[in-house]
């Protein structure tokens, strides 16, 4: 995999050997989320808002690091681990992206994120899966039996959130095996400008759909940790009133 560096107007960006943006870093600020999918995957910290949660939460894919990096300034409590499969990408992380090195609450290993799912016996409050390679294609995590083993290794309470994007042939498959995998609880977002879906599933539906709570809850968030989700939260009132509807 060819690793490229870009930089423009403050911000760092990834890239696996070609334009598309992998990840990218405001120099400024860099614990921020530079990009909207990444703010949108983050949209279950508004379903509880408890100052001990997430405990835990697992990645699946690392890119530039950025969302590990949010969850460890805002929520130090929070106990992290990230599963990569590529050398280099870790490497450009460390090296151009500011990744923090390992500790007892911040572990980057090296691995397949379907073999670790399916093996692993820890449980999680948040799982994220990102996982894309330089052809845009996430190979095993992208199937039911993934999904399903993600769901398997969640806390009671806990959230799914994967990146799906909608300029796939296979987008709408991936979206419903992902729905099948939740036993169709699941909320999938309208698009991000870039083409990135965002999915989120649990064992249920979350209760919050009134658009009044969640601008309430989502302005807390922005002053605790200046991330600013106020874009998504009608999107996110809007998918889980259609899901309601359905179910």
């Amino acid at each position: 995999m060819e690793i490229l560096i870009s930089e423009e107007k403050g911000v760092r960006q990834l890239h696996f050997g070609s334009q598309w943006v992998q990840g990218a870093m405001r120099l400024s600020r860099p614990d921020a989320l530079e990009l909207q999918y990444t703010r949108e995957m983050m949209l279950p910290l508004l379903f509880n808002q408890q100052p001990w949660w997430p405990r835990s939460a697992l990645f699946i894919g690392l890119g530039v690091g950025a969302m590990p990096r949010f969850l460890r300034k805002h929520r130090p409590q929070c106990r992290i681990q990230v599963v990569e499969i590529e050398p280099a990408v870790v490497a450009a992380a460390r090296m151009h992206f500011k990744l923090p090195p390992n500790s007892d609450h911040f572990d980057v290993k090296l691995g397949c994120g379907a073999t670790h799912m399916a093996e692993t016996s820890e449980q999680f409050d948040l799982i994220f899966i990102d996982g894309f390679d330089e052809n845009a294609c996430v190979g095993p995590l992208n199937s039911k039996e993934f999904y399903g083993n993600s769901l398997s290794r969640l806390q009671e309470g806990g959230w799914v959130v994967a990146n799906l994007l909608s300029n796939q042939k296979d987008s709408a498959q991936s979206i419903e095996r992902f729905q099948a995998a939740f036993d169709q609880k699941a909320i999938i977002l309208p698009p991000c400008s870039s083409g990135n879906v965002i999915a989120i599933g649990g064992r249920d539906i979350p209760e919050l759909s009134n658009l009044n709570e969640l601008s309430d809850l989502s302005n807390k968030l922005l002053e605790e940790t200046g991330l600013n989700l106020s874009k998504s939260v009608q999107k996110l009132v809007q998918a889980i009133q259609l899901l309601s509807k359905k179910t």
